[in-house]
């Protein structure tokens, strides 16, 4: 009989997931996941097999949060283009507090793995997807509701918008506040 798990699997992924977020995948080594977590490195391959399955299982996660978040701020009151300027403000704002300009982990992980990691570049996509759902879904109830033109071609939209938040995450490891909202603000002008 081997010994128990004295750890929550949940929170291992969640502090992986910081640690692949700082330093990238291939930035980050067996040595930093067991110090991020506090599980040791035999422990941690017994209970996940591969540090690609434990890296896996973070992105999955950040998907699952992200979309969540997303969903929360562009389902607060307010019309359309109040919403998703939150939204973008709110993710502006949390990468420029952060200690390590990071930026989106889906992002970094496009910019080091896509194209070359099918894996990788399938998860990717689906969370992008999910987020142009989400886009969509919220511009498709601003023309019901009348703050969003009903010519507007609300799919063209999503995916531009999406667009404009993965350049953002990115511009936000060199760029500063206020160049970031003026983009934002350009970039909604149209709705």
């Amino acid at each position: 009989m081997g010994r128990p798990k004295n750890f929550e699997p949940d929170v291992v992924v969640a502090q992986a997931m910081e640690t692949f977020w700082s330093k990238g995948y291939a930035g980050t080594s067996p040595a930093d996941l067991a110090e991020a977590t506090g599980v040791g490195k035999g422990s941690l391959y017994h209970a996940f097999g591969s540090k690609r399955e434990l890296f896996d299982k973070a992105l999955d996660l950040y998907g699952r949060v992200g979309t969540e978040m997303t969903e929360a701020y562009l389902n607060e009151p307010g019309t359309a283009k109040e919403r998703i300027r939150a939204y973008m403000v709110f993710l502006v704002d949390m990468d420029l507090s952060a200690p390590v300009r990071r930026g989106c982990l889906a992002a970094n992980t496009a910019l080091e793995l896509g194209g070359r990691d099918t894996e990788a570049t399938a998860k990717v996509g689906r969370i992008t997807e999910q987020s142009i759902r989400l886009f969509t879904e919220r511009l498709r109830r601003g023309q019901r509701e009348g703050d969003v033109d009903p010519a507007l071609d609300v799919e063209a939209q999503a995916k531009y918008l999406m667009s404009m938040v993965a350049g953002l995450r990115v511009m936000a490891k060199t760029h500063e506040r206020d160049a970031l909202h003026g983009i934002i603000e350009t970039a909604l002008a149209g709705l």
